[in-house]
């Protein structure tokens, strides 16, 4: 029997969508993409005939942040595979530059660490048509293929930005500029965390605004009316900062190469940074405690990032930069009846691979809908799990990147790091250190496996004999200069 019918027979009084319902999708990035593009594939296998309209205001196809969606840029080779096998291939002039390795920079030295198996299947990409100031290329939006590939199932681009929304006849209806939508069956909110305004929320709470601001989103206010069922509270955000610097294509070979750059430093606030080299541009990603600033000007300064860049070159006076807000907990009740939040502005994966996360969670959201309903308690029992399990993941990627930022705070440790790394790189066997690194870098692996895998005896072992030779080597280094100042 198939999962379809499996459903019907469990709860056959659930909402569902029937021939001829009809979808709004707020968002067109990979979140709301991949909703659309899964759901009517889904809604194709048992013969369902649904309409999908997605309302996307930004083309992805022209160059600036008006174009784009304000991210790194970095395909994790898990997502390339799980792509992979759902048909969806990666056309060449989508990415920007195939990352084989990355190099790992800190104070203490650098060391390339080779993913593993050798297989070269990071994916660089732009989410818009190119920084700004850029003149345009040959290059495709990775934003722009993902909406392209939904709208090839069938699904309808609006090109409007939705205002507001609200509930008529006790289904939800979208207002634009150009005026008011029919009613729709079902709303999918994938606006992300910094397109996700109040208006839009206000109109699903209630007739009138209520509620207080928290961190530009209107949260949960306590007149609302219950029978909308709609009980969504915001995602706790923090700051993180993007630039695309124009360094030129040539520059980028020599000096970066095929491999992502990223820098453990011990700098306050910073969790994590990396260089990721792109066609004509080296796109600078800064994760951490609300990103600001002074703390920008510190990294660009640091010799370690300098030197990953032409001696000769300077800081041009105007780039394309932005400092996007990121979810770093989960949205709570991102559901009602006939409503699903998605992506950001529902769960995603802590810093890294959010991409791979909207997929994750889009895809089960559009399982939700084509064979379980569209009622609160079909995405309760069916998408949620998905959410919480991310959210289970990121409370574990916390305690990670805290042992992370122990071992970049003292020298000691840093230095024990790079032995362990650069041996195993040297051994040609990299299933220690290199692997935790690589995983936590890329997003390839979940933070629960990262860290289990710290705890093996061996691991530990190993990378505590490091710290020790380490502290030894730098001790016996210290005498004989202290011998050679009394000689």
């Amino acid at each position: 029997m198939s999962e379809f019918a499996v459903a019907l027979q469990s709860d056959p009084m659930s909402l569902r969508l029937e021939d001829g319902s009809c979808v709004a999708v707020v968002g067109g990035g990979p979140a709301g993409s991949f909703f659309s593009y899964f759901l009517l594939e889904m809604a194709g296998r048992i013969g369902l005939d649904v309409g999908v309209d997605i309302y996307e205001a930004k083309s992805f196809s022209g160059c600036g942040p008006a174009s784009c969606n304000m991210c790194g840029g970095i395909v994790s080779e898990s997502l390339v595979q799980l792509l992979a096998t759902e048909g969806i291939n990666l056309p060449g002039n989508v990415v920007q530059r195939g990352i084989d390795s990355y190099v790992l920079h800190m104070d203490v030295g650098s060391v390339r660490i080779d993913p593993p198996g050798k297989e070269k299947r990071i994916a660089a990409v732009h989410r818009g048509g190119g920084p700004r100031g850029s003149t345009g290329s040959a290059w495709g939006s990775f934003d722009g293929f993902l909406l392209g590939l939904a709208a090839s199932k069938g699904a309808t681009v609006i090109r409007e930005r939705v205002e507001s929304a609200a509930w008529v006849g006790g289904k939800p209806r979208l207002m634009t500029k150009k005026g008011e939508s029919p009613e729709y069956d079902l709303l999918a909110v994938a606006v992300g965390i910094n397109g996700l305004g109040p208006k839009l929320l206000e109109g699903l709470y209630c007739q009138r605004p209520s509620g207080s601001l928290v961190g530009g989103i209107r949260g949960k206010g306590p007149q609302l009316l219950e029978d909308l069922g709609v009980a969504y509270g915001p995602p706790k955000l923090t700051k993180t900062f993007i630039c695309e610097l124009p360094i030129g294509a040539e520059n980028i070979n020599r000096y970066l190469g095929t491999s992502m750059h990223v820098f453990l430093l011990n700098l306050p606030k910073l969790e994590f940074a990396a260089m990721i080299p792109k066609g004509d541009y080296v796109t600078v990603v800064m994760l951490g405690e609300d990103i600001d600033k002074q703390l920008v000007n510190a990294f660009l300064n640091r010799a370690e990032v300098k030197r990953c860049l032409p001696p000769d070159w300077e800081i041009p006076a105007d780039f394309c930069r932005c400092s996007p807000s990121i979810n770093i907990r989960g949205a709570a009740r991102p559901l009602a009846d006939r409503v699903v939040f998605l992506g950001d502005c529902a769960e995603n994966r802590l810093y890294k691979d959010g991409i791979g996360g909207a997929y994750r969670t889009s895809k089960a959201a559009a399982r939700t809908v084509a064979y379980y309903g569209i009622s609160a308690e079909d995405f309760r029992q069916h998408y949620l799990p998905v959410c919480r399990n991310l959210a289970t993941d990121n409370a574990i990627g916390k305690v990670v990147f805290a042992t992370t930022h122990l071992i970049q705070r003292l020298r000691v440790t840093r230095r024990g790091l790079l032995r362990m790394v650069a041996a195993e790189q040297k051994s040609g066997a990299p299933a220690g250190m290199s692997s935790v690194l690589w995983d936590t870098f890329t997003g390839s692996a979940p933070y629960r496996d990262v860290f289990r895998r710290t705890l093996h005896p061996l691991f530990l072992g190993r990378f505590l004999y490091e710290i020790a030779m380490a502290a030894f080597a730098r001790n016996g280094a210290s005498q004989e200069r202290r011998w050679e100042q009394a000689l």
